[in-house]
């Protein structure tokens, strides 16, 4: 069955709400699903973690969260600091191969970044998506500054030999910028793989059921969507430059 690896190009990205649409685009074509949190860091016991929105807003998904952190710190941080243990990506691998033995569909979101530290040995989700032989969906801003984020989010999948599924912009305003313009047709070229959705700015403030009714209008079909990337660029790319003379 399927599992796929969720990243971004850093932290506050839109990964959950990107987690959230894929997950809800695939429950729409009747597939079961579940969503696994490695490590949940900056909440506190009892509160709702990402896991628990992404269900919240998708529907009904196996949420699984495997360990939690106080502190809002990369997991390797936040574990030491609280003295709990780290989770490791042969747990992370262990725990998606089980999911995905019930499930069709498993959406392993990692935390902030694909190179961040997930235990004092410094393994990362790439480690992960790695031992799972996972293809990872990459979530990034549409503004200024996301290319260079993304080309080295990228680099670092082919340096391991990962596969980019793509891209998802995590949040697209209702009036886009000149630099958002252009990012529409430069990410893919950064990222070296397709452009696959593009979420709306205010996506996560909708209702669950406006969210779920409107998920697959923002991801393409090779997400369960009916998003089409040309359509998009025609009417949110680039203007023409303004002639010089």
């Amino acid at each position: 069955m399927a599992i796929v690896v969720v990243t971004g190009t850093g932290t506050e990205v839109g990964k959950t709400v990107a987690t959230a649409a894929v997950a809800a685009a695939s429950l729409a074509q009747g597939l079961s699903v579940a969503v696994l949190k490695p490590a949940q860091t900056g909440v506190l016991e009892g509160g709702p973690g990402d896991a628990a929105e992404v269900a919240r807003l998708a529907g009904e998904v196996t949420a699984v969260e495997l360990a939690r952190y106080p502190e809002p710190l990369a997991p390797a941080t936040a574990a030491r600091r609280s003295g709990r243990p780290a989770v490791t990506p042969e747990e992370i691998a262990e725990a998606a191969a089980k999911l995905s033995a019930v499930h069709d569909v498993v959406l392993v979101e990692g935390a902030g970044g694909l190179l961040v530290r997930y235990d004092e040995k410094g393994s990362t989700l790439a480690d992960t998506a790695s031992l799972l032989h996972a293809g990872v969906l990459l979530v990034a801003p549409a503004g200024l500054g996301t290319l260079n984020a993304t080309a080295l989010t990228a680099e670092a999948m082919r340096a391991r030999k990962l596969t980019c599924l793509g891209v998802i912009i995590g949040s697209w305003a209702s009036e886009p910028g000149l630099a958002e313009r252009c990012n529409v047709l430069d990410l893919p070229e950064s990222a070296g793989a397709p452009l696959l959705g593009a979420l709306p700015q205010a996506a996560a403030s909708l209702s669950p059921t406006a969210f779920r009714a409107a998920a697959r209008d923002w991801l393409a079909p090779q997400l369960g969507g009916v998003w089409d990337p040309a359509a998009f660029a025609h009417v949110y790319g680039p203007p023409q430059p303004t002639a010089q003379g």
